[in-house]
């Protein structure tokens, strides 16, 4: 089955507002970035988001923050993004602070069809007991808080330690971004890509995933493939002038040595 898609607009022009969205990728690696532009030029509002971060200000995710079109996020860390921290603060965005192998294994467990799973992540904190501001008035007074979860009590190697419950995610949708693809949906990831876009595309209903290089179906070696095609439905090829857009988070350069030093 050919799954390639023309454009970024079209494969998601069935996102409707309210949607929720599993998005790949970490900071500024491995996002889908034309996808989620795609969306935001169609207006899509009221969506939920999962994502390991929103990305920064101007990209990624960052870019329907700006514009308003989120209405939750299940994310680890408000991260680099200062309109993330802002939002949350000011009232204006619900934020589920979930920890980092947490969120990554509600993604896998979704898609592996668990409905719920227990770990040992959180026992003994917040996380657990509930009442981790969810979300905030334009006061900043505390309206929603994270609820106590159920507590289970197993013997680990001959340890007894309490064990948390935590429910599994599965989207309507997820947004992923890989080096190479073929029609058929088989996808590879470059290095750290390989992070959170595998388990969001496997948890969601309707995956579409934007790739670097488009290849035809048996060029990619079966043992080199990272995500198998039955995971994903829509397959978006990038021009070289997408695929250069490539972003860096924090540049750090080494100042150069002055000629009277040698």
């Amino acid at each position: 089955m050919d799954k390639v898609v023309d454009t970024p607009a079209a494969a998601v022009a069935e996102i409707a507002d309210g949607s929720s969205i599993a998005v790949g990728g970490f900071g500024v690696v491995g996002v889908p970035e034309f996808l989620i532009r795609a969306i935001d030029d169609q207006g899509t509002k009221d969506l939920e988001v999962i994502s390991n971060n929103a990305g920064v200000d101007g990209r990624g995710l960052g870019v329907l923050l700006a514009n308003h079109r989120l209405r939750r996020i299940i994310a680890s860390y408000v991260g680099e993004n200062k309109e993330f921290a802002r939002q949350y603060l000011s009232g204006e965005l619900e934020v589920e602070l979930t920890p980092q192998g947490t969120l990554a294994e509600k993604l896998r467990a979704g898609g592996a069809g668990i409905p719920a799973f227990y770990t040992i992540t959180g026992a003994g904190t917040q996380v657990a007991e509930g009442g981790i501001p969810w979300k905030y008035d334009s006061e900043g007074n505390v309206v929603k808080s994270s609820p106590p979860k159920d507590i289970r009590v197993f013997d680990t190697f001959g340890d007894e330690q309490e064990y948390v419950l935590e429910k599994s995610l599965a989207p309507d949708y997820a947004l992923v971004r890989a080096a190479v693809g073929d029609r058929h949906g088989n996808l590879v990831f470059h290095s750290s890509a390989r992070n959170f876009n595998p388990p969001a595309a496997q948890a969601a209903r309707v995956t579409i995933a934007e790739v670097e290089k488009l290849v035809e179906p048996g060029e990619i070696d079966p043992d080199a493939v990272h995500l198998p095609g039955i995971f994903v439905h829509k397959v978006v090829p990038l021009t070289p002038e997408q695929v250069a857009d490539k972003p860096i988070e924090k540049r750090t350069v080494r100042t150069e040595p002055s000629a009277d030093k040698g």
